[in-house]
């Protein structure tokens, strides 16, 4: 997976207006290696501590929007404030981790940096926040209103049920009833049945 390790000041293209100045002090005091990366389907960043001679390691997507970078990147600057204060004693998103994210936060919420819509969602989430930006489904869907427009992309959510889709790797799907949380979906070259997260990225199948 190739990555980029850019200069601080180009960190400012990925982040909102407003943030910048107090990211580069965190980044800076903790002695932070920033690397930005191409897109992954399963994280959006990560964080691996300090070892032997090389510094706390932060990754976040470059393909996300700018809510969304700075949203992933607080999540991984607390679990580094976490492992700076208990190291490996507690889980990844425990107690501890929830109140270093909670309070990392809130201090950005307070400098009026997000639109209006993601910062009511990101106060109702602040007693108990995600372990996954992923995992958040009302999160991610206010997110991707700010999201750059793809032709032909639309939210699975948002099909009507019987359309057919495909995804990556050009796998064709028939949308199925909706199970609690997941939309159940039948791939058509198999039979077999698969269970989506509602907020998942397809594209409608012209039958035409």
């Amino acid at each position: 997976m190739a990555k980029k390790e850019s200069p601080l000041h180009q960190l400012n293209a990925y982040l909102p207006n407003g943030s910048f100045d107090d990211v580069v002090v965190y980044l800076q005091q903790y002695k932070v290696q920033l690397t930005i990366t191409r897109e992954r389907s399963s994280i959006l960043g990560d964080y691996r501590n300090s070892i032997a001679n090389k510094n706390h390691r932060i990754s976040v997507n470059g393909n996300l929007n700018k809510y969304a970078f700075l949203i992933t990147l607080l999540h991984e600057l607390a679990h580094l404030f976490t492992y700076e204060r208990f190291g490996h004693r507690v889980q990844a998103h425990g107690a501890e981790w929830k109140a270093e994210f909670s309070k990392i936060l809130s201090q950005f919420l307070s400098k009026k940096v997000f639109p209006a819509d993601i910062h009511s969602t990101l106060l109702q989430s602040l007693k108990n926040p995600a372990a996954s930006s992923c995992g958040d489904t009302a999160l991610l869907r206010v997110l991707h209103q700010y999201d750059a427009k793809k032709e032909g992309i639309v939210l699975l959510e948002t099909l009507p049920e019987g359309s057919q889709f495909y995804i990556k790797g050009n796998r064709i799907f028939a949308k199925k009833e909706t199970v609690r949380k997941r939309i159940k979906c039948l791939e058509i070259a198999t039979n077999k049945l698969y269970l989506f997260n509602p907020l998942h990225q397809v594209t409608l199948l012209n039958k035409g």
